[in-house]
């Protein structure tokens, strides 16, 4: 049996999603991945984003896997992706790579951050749009 969806918060914008990823998002998440990983991971990793599947989960459970902190709702680039949400604006979804709990390693946002913080102000159980692909 398909889960319920709950119904949006009274006066909450609802979160509008592209179906898929913008284009300027994958250098950005190599950018990022560049950062953590070899040269030759990041250009990897950021290949099998653009050939992923996309999937569905909540702000707050991206948040805990990720172990990153929810940012404020005054962070310049969460508050511009509150002010697209209320203006009817689609947003990107996000790119993740898998983390490996049974080593420590936790989930990792390669790009998306500030629109996972955005939805968790708009609503915590929201689905989010991802693509995920796994360390290699």
């Amino acid at each position: 049996m398909p889960k319920k969806k709950a119904a949006p918060k009274a006066g909450v914008p609802v979160e509008h999603w592209k179906p898929d990823p913008e284009e300027h998002d994958f250098p950005a998440a190599h950018d990022f991945l560049s950062l953590v990983v070899s040269e030759e991971t990041a250009v990897s990793l950021v290949d099998a984003l653009k050939a992923a599947t996309m999937f569905q989960r909540k702000a707050k459970d991206l948040l805990r896997a990720s172990r990153e902190s929810l940012l404020p709702r005054a962070n310049p680039h969460v508050a511009a992706d509150l002010a697209k949400v209320a203006a009817g604006d689609k947003l990107s979804p996000v790119l993740l790579v898998r983390g490996r709990a049974l080593d420590g390693v936790p989930l990792v946002i390669a790009d998306g951050y500030h629109r996972i913080c955005a939805s968790w102000y708009l609503d915590e159980n929201a689905d989010i749009p991802c693509r995920i692909v796994d360390f290699p």
